[in-house]
């Protein structure tokens, strides 16, 4: 897998996220550009770092209207097979937290930006509704970062599956229902994330457990914590 970086990520005051950690991932804060073809990392968190999920029932709920708005409402032909069709934005790997998200994804067509508003709104609608609460629940628009190389794309997968064990929450990663973990390591076999991308580097799903798991040695840098993920 080749990752380069698309032309609008070149253009003069737009800013390619081809960083050697995760914690430079928030610094500087500059305008993202969305192009189909590229992977991105997605994430937000709650307002004042407040819960967005708060039982079981909110992460399910979460993950249907992610379906739904990433998946559904509108599918892309492809034209290299004749007559498939794929997803408009593929999950490559995600982890829902008490008060934060992170979606590896990799697009096929062009308007993330809608499909994220609306599954957020709907989300926060039923959340308001449910709780008895007014206003906003996500601490402001979804955060976007362009992911261009290939080490760095295997350990971002590493650290949004690691990120309830880091947290605490867990001791083993397939502990945590709420992330594509269990899918990568046929605890479950979901149809949610595409794992291919991912697990082609890999001999087998096994290996790429011993590589989550600490098998592998870190990427360097790769392990500092992204501000989003501090309480």
């Amino acid at each position: 897998m080749r990752f380069r970086t698309p032309a609008a990520h070149r253009q003069p005051g737009c800013f390619a996220v081809g960083l050697t950690s995760l914690g430079e991932l928030l610094i500087p804060r500059r305008r993202t550009i969305i192009a189909p073809g590229e992977y991105y990392h997605l994430y937000n968190r709650g307002v004042n770092r407040e819960p967005v999920f708060f039982g079981r029932d909110n992460y399910l709920f979460f993950l249907k209207r992610l379906r739904r708005f990433l998946f559904d409402e509108q599918q892309v032909a492809d034209p290299s097979v004749c007559g498939s069709v794929t997803r408009p934005v593929e999950v490559v790997a995600y982890c829902l937290m008490p008060n934060h998200y992170h979606l590896l994804v990799h697009l096929n067509g062009d308007d993330l930006s809608d499909r994220m508003q609306s599954l957020s709104q709907a989300y926060t609608n039923a959340i308001n509704r449910a709780r008895g609460r007014v206003g906003p629940l996500f601490q402001g628009r979804f955060e976007s970062r362009h992911v261009e190389r290939d080490e760095y794309f295997l350990h971002l997968s590493r650290y949004i599956h690691l990120n309830p064990v880091v947290a605490g929450l867990v001791s083993r990663a397939e502990d945590w229902e709420f992330s594509s973990y269990r899918d990568y390591s046929n605890w479950r076999a979901g149809d949610l994330p595409s794992r291919e991308a991912v697990l082609r580097s890999f001999e087998s799903g096994d290996a790429y457990c011993r590589f989550v798991n600490g098998g592998t040695p870190v990427l360097p840098g790769v392990c500092t914590r992204l501000a989003i993920d501090d309480d």
